[in-house]
């Protein structure tokens, strides 16, 4: 290898090598370069396929790559890593736990529909922005993002309104500038709207309306939720009494039905005849 022509080149120009001026022997200064730029290349971290890395800035960029899941091999001294524009659908748990240096993550435009619990709860505390802009969430709660403080972009996301949404929305740092951007796709149902076991299709009365608004404006999705979720469980309640009343009645009527006929059958059997001796008896009397 490398090191053992160096050996060899240093060795032969000790022994016959022209000096420098300086007392340096130039082909012994180069063989010391090349070790050092062997050995530096080793040492060096590795940039992930598909991305281009930005040694300089610690900036990592893996944009318009056709990636389908988080690369492997992140560099753990990252400032800035940019995933946007890509295929991803999920980010799997702790998967940027290892980039303590983390300051700004870009994965907007993906089709991220699923956040795995705790995704994003190991970001350190010096992220400063996340961007999950333009991705197919609908759900996500605070166990996913955890207690991260970063500036937070979710908008053009298709959301589902409900309790665990509105409870995020005011644990995370949202950007001011985008945060009218978040749109109730669909929302829970409230208690003037029927049942929630009809039309199952129907995206609810705060459709189309953006979630920051609808939440100054006093709408409260967890009250709506337990209401409903009470309305339910007294349905329910209502439903078992009203069945156990129907056993109830079925019961004593067929126990009735079965009193009936056995009494008719008592009736129909014959009364019982006297026998010949008692006759012969009563008569011998008189």
């Amino acid at each position: 290898m490398c090191t053992g022509w160096c050996e060899e080149r240093c060795t032969s120009s000790r022994s016959g090598g022209r000096q420098t001026g300086k007392g340096v022997d130039l082909p012994s200064w180069l063989c010391v370069s090349i070790l050092f730029l062997a050995l530096w290349g080793q040492a060096s971290p590795q940039c992930p396929d598909s991305c281009h890395c930005a040694w300089d800035t610690a900036t990592v960029l893996c944009t318009d790559a056709g990636l389908r899941e988080i690369p492997e091999g992140i560099p753990p001294d990252t400032v800035s890593l940019h995933l946007e524009r890509n295929y991803i659908r999920n980010i799997p748990e702790s998967a940027f736990s290892n980039l303590v240096h983390l300051r700004d993550l870009y994965l907007s435009h993906n089709r991220i529909d699923s956040l795995a619990s705790g995704a994003l709860r190991h970001l350190g505390p010096e992220v400063r922005l996340l961007d999950l802009s333009y991705n197919q969430l609908r759900q996500a709660s605070r166990e996913e993002f955890g207690s991260t403080r970063a500036k937070t972009r979710l908008y053009h996301n298709p959301w589902h309104c409900d309790c665990a949404l509105q409870e995020l929305m005011e644990t995370l740092n949202l950007e001011p500038e985008t945060v009218n951007g978040i749109i109730c796709e669909s929302s829970v149902r409230g208690l003037g709207e029927g049942s929630r076991w009809e039309d199952p299709g129907s995206q609810g009365e705060h459709a189309g309306q953006s979630l920051v608004k609808l939440l100054d404006s006093g709408v409260n999705f967890c009250s709506l939720q337990r209401k409903t979720t009470d309305v339910a469980m007294l349905v329910t309640m209502f439903v078992w009494f009203f069945m156990v009343i129907v056993y109830v009645v079925y019961y004593v009527r067929q126990n009735q039905a079965e009193a009936r006929r056995h009494l008719e059958y008592l009736k129909s059997l014959p009364s019982p005849r006297k026998t010949p001796t008692e006759t012969d008896t009563l008569s011998t009397g008189f």
